[in-house]
């Protein structure tokens, strides 16, 4: 039985008011979480994280459900509004947190920064102090962001990769000798079993992420998450054809960059124009 429903309220709680209409339709249509999952065709453990406010889930996911509940787009505008809540970044980025320390394998793509497990403490306090963030937030931040690339570290630290556009690495620090530590650090790190880093160069030419930041994650149950994220939006995503098409972008990418003996050459000749260079 389809649930025919309009909106007629806006909650001020966007994201609370998503969870308790998805529970109501499921309910209304008699379904259990397991019945759900089955007939739409996605875990149903995640839409026991949809009603409990523990997660968005993706615009896949949504659509399908509108259409399994015949609702239009009631739905998808419930969940366009709780994506767009201002505090819906920093509580998909604790969720994308609580996963990646779980992960058995992570793969990144960088396309503004180097990732946050390979930062080293200059570099972390550059670029936090660049976006607006000062004083004791900025020395808390700074130690977290260390803390997190300890994860890497010890016989059962996950795989990872990261594959940085050139832009990353051509946008220096003011700092020169934190520039030159960081470079340091990406080629210790690299040369570590469980860390790949390879380089997207600018004559690869055009690439299917080209406005956006990613990290897969590969989870101990055969799951695949990604966080994708800008300036302005963090958006956690859990299965669906969203993943698949970011898992080939991110494979075609993989294809064009350098491979990671190229890569680290390329570090090294950058790190040895660091220290050549006088005005850096």
């Amino acid at each position: 039985m389809s649930q025919r429903r309009t909106v007629t309220s806006l909650s001020q709680q966007p994201r609370a008011r998503f969870a308790e209409e998805l529970r109501a339709l499921r309910e209304a249509n008699g379904d259990s979480l397991r019945q759900l999952g089955e007939k739409v065709g996605w875990d149903f453990s995640l839409f026991g994280k949809m009603e409990n406010g523990h997660t968005l889930g993706s615009a896949d996911v949504v659509r399908a459900l509108d259409q399994y509940f015949g609702t239009g787009r009631f739905l998808v505008t419930l969940w366009e509004l709780a994506l767009g809540d201002k505090t819906e970044f920093k509580e998909q980025y604790r969720e994308y947190m609580g996963l990646e320390a779980e992960a058995l394998s992570l793969w990144h793509f960088g396309l503004s920064s180097i990732p946050g497990v390979l930062q080293t403490r200059g570099y972390a306090t550059e670029v936090l102090a660049a976006g607006g963030i000062k004083g004791e937030e900025l020395t808390r931040q700074v130690e977290a962001r260390l803390n997190r690339g300890e994860m890497l570290a010890g016989e059962d630290a996950p795989r990872f990769r990261t594959i940085l556009y050139e832009s990353v690495l051509r946008l220096v620090l003011r700092d020169p000798e934190a520039w030159r530590e960081q470079l340091e650090h990406l080629v210790g790190m690299s040369e570590r079993p469980n860390v790949t880093v390879q380089v997207l160069p600018f004559s690869a030419g055009p690439f299917g992420l080209m406005n956006t930041d990613a990290m897969f994650l590969g989870l101990d149950d055969g799951r695949v998450v990604a966080y994708t994220e800008n300036d302005l939006h963090g958006e956690l995503i859990e299965g669906g054809g969203r993943i698949e098409r970011l898992q080939a972008a991110y494979e075609a990418m993989r294809d064009l960059a350098l491979s990671p003996a190229q890569a680290r050459k390329f570090i090294g000749e950058m790190l040895e124009e660091a220290r050549c260079d006088p005005s850096t």
